[in-house]
């Protein structure tokens, strides 16, 4: 049925399907919540609120269950984790379970995973692939260099599998089938794709991407980090790939075997291909427009840049040169929201169309005053809603914890920007900043640092209360080395930053301390990421936790114990 499918598939059609949803999109949410519900008439959880196979309308729908988050439903889901096979928040048993990042709560949160979610992925990324595709038109015959990362499944004690999402999502059968039509080949082989050790796996990327330069259209990872991450990576491994290259013999670096077989059968000696690479990386300044240098007729380059990503936009810029940055969708490990219909949009100006049949979508206002949720076509331009998602995979009016803010329509479909994460990460009493807060304060006091020509690799916060009074520590990963007075001067610029009333209300009468920088050991983040990958996390799905919690207790050692040096705000004295 998939392969049939791919065989008519037609861009004007997905275009037209698209246009058609979004002028209706009032009533294709009436439709989606009726499949929804009848989808999963016997679920225990619905029942529990005395759903049942004729409920179908939204209003008494919302009146019946109530909005929750992941900590109510986690009981139920760990029973579908421990193999209870009755239809607990599902009609059916569900084929798999993700794990989410793990990064905002120190551990990764299971989530189902559906045939029906799988749907919804391929039909996302078919709508945003056209739309993508109009701007930037890709050869039929040309190649993507994807920093794709697939970790291993395993199998909970009751029998389930359990994998991160994009892993479930690579992993599915009917992926490869239903992506054909609009994807082009990968340069890396499937055993790099599927490794179990992540940095063979990148640097085999990179490797498989020069040797098919000419044909790469695009470049992609899940996220800017991974971006960034696996071009600061290049830099430090480019004369072993040139090495390579150049005696057609695999690095000994490389040990998985199924790895190291599939590289070496796309490796000849090119010693041609060899000098052309030395040449171009060492005519470059600073490694400005790496990316355009090593793939000279790619189109674009393609990830999440937004929201938390947004802090590597800048340097994936000066890797990617003149070549435009285009933003991935708008999803998350419970499941896609909405799609980026207008990819010219630089990633600070992104939007996200939201697809109206990938589930039942409400929008809780952040507003103090307002406090019910609005459906998807009564949202407001200009004001921030927290989105509340309705989806085929058990999850009902559950809180994203999204904040996102309304920027436009689609005809009658809502386009959104990412703001930020909802739940504040930084306070000690009224004091009330956001993961965007801190994301501006480090972006304001980054610029005195780049005076040295020096950036800011990687950072992250914590709110220490062993000290009377509480006071933010904020943790850097620097570029170079300079002096004393410049970070001191940066630490001020940190604490003038946050301009939120009840912070510098706070700090003037002394009830907050004074902040503190700390600065880390190079690779002190990188340790933090091995961290989270011990957990399960995907390297595609990772993304650095802005703010690290008493209770994420192994991050804070790991950065605590890499500080190189400490200074403390004399910004209030």
């Amino acid at each position: 049925m998939l392969e049939k499918k791919v065989e008519t598939f037609n861009m004007n059609r997905v275009i037209e399907d698209f246009e058609e949803m979004s002028r209706n999109a009032d009533q294709v949410q009436i439709q989606t919540l009726k499949d929804i519900l009848l989808k999963n008439h016997s679920a225990i959880y619905l029942k529990n609120f005395g759903i049942n196979g004729t409920t179908t309308d939204p209003e008494a729908f919302k009146a019946l269950v109530p909005l929750v988050t992941d900590f109510e439903l986690e009981p139920y889901i760990q029973r579908m984790v421990d193999g209870d096979t009755s239809p607990i928040l599902t009609g059916r048993p569900v084929p798999a379970i993700s794990l989410s990042s793990g990064t905002s709560q120190g551990r990764p949160k299971f989530v189902p995973f559906t045939d029906e979610l799988m749907e919804n992925t391929i039909q996302l990324f078919r709508t945003a692939f056209v739309f993508r595709n109009r701007e930037f038109p890709i050869d039929d015959n040309g190649r993507a260099l994807q920093f794709i990362f697939s970790s291993k499944q395993y199998t909970s004690t009751g029998g389930v599998p359990v994998g991160t999402a994009t892993t479930n999502v690579y992993r599915n059968p009917n992926f490869k089938a239903g992506m054909r039509s609009i994807q082009s080949l990968c340069c890396s082989p499937d055993e790099v794709i599927f490794s179990p050790d992540v940095h063979q796996a990148l640097y085999c990327h990179l490797l498989s991407g020069i040797l098919f330069r000419d044909q790469v259209q695009y470049v992609f990872a899940s996220f800017a980090h991974g971006l960034v991450h696996a071009f600061r990576t290049f830099e430090q491994v480019w004369e072993e790939i040139v090495a390579d290259i150049k005696e057609g013999v695999l690095t000994s670096r490389i040990t998985v075997p199924s790895v190291r077989s599939a590289m070496s059968k796309l490796l000849r000696p090119n010693p041609e291909l060899a000098d052309m690479i030395r040449t171009k990386c060492l005519s470059l300044s600073n490694w400005y427009g790496l990316i355009p240098a090593l793939f000279p007729n790619a189109k674009y380059v393609y990830g999440i840049m937004t929201g938390s990503m947004e802090p590597y936009v800048k340097k994936l810029r000066h890797y990617a040169g003149e070549l435009p940055l285009v933003s991935h969708d708008y999803g998350s490990s419970e499941g896609w929201i909405a799609a980026n219909v207008t990819p010219r949009l630089s990633p600070e100006e992104a939007t996200f169309a939201v697809v109206p049949n990938l589930g039942y979508f409400e929008f809780l206002p952040v507003s103090e005053t307002e406090k019910e949720p609005v459906g998807l076509t009564d949202v407001k331009i200009g004001e921030e809603y927290e989105v509340v998602i309705t989806n085929y995979a058990g999850l009902y009016r559950y809180k994203l914890g999204d904040v996102v803010r309304i920027i436009g329509f689609y005809n009658k479909t809502p386009q959104l920007k990412f703001i930020c994460r909802r739940n504040l990460i930084l306070s000690i009493n009224i004091d009330k900043n956001t993961e965007r807060d801190l994301q501006l304060s480090v972006e304001s006091a980054a610029k005195r640092l780049s005076e040295e020509k020096i950036e800011v690799i990687d950072f992250s916060s914590h709110v220490d209360v062993t000290t009377e009074p509480g006071h933010y520590v904020i943790f850097w990963e620097v570029s170079g080395e300079t002096e004393g007075d410049v970070l001191q001067d940066c630490c001020n610029c940190l604490d003038k930053g946050f301009i939120d009333a009840g912070y510098m209300s706070s700090r003037k009468c002394k009830t907050i301390g004074a902040l503190e920088l700390r600065v880390v050991e190079r690779g002190t983040f990188r340790k933090v990421q091995e961290h989270f990958l011990g957990l399960g996390s995907s390297a595609g799905q990772f993304k650095m936790p802005r703010c690290v919690k008493p209770s994420n207790g192994k991050v804070l050692k790991i950065l605590c114990e890499n500080a190189v040096s400490r200074f403390f705000s004399t910004a209030f004295d």
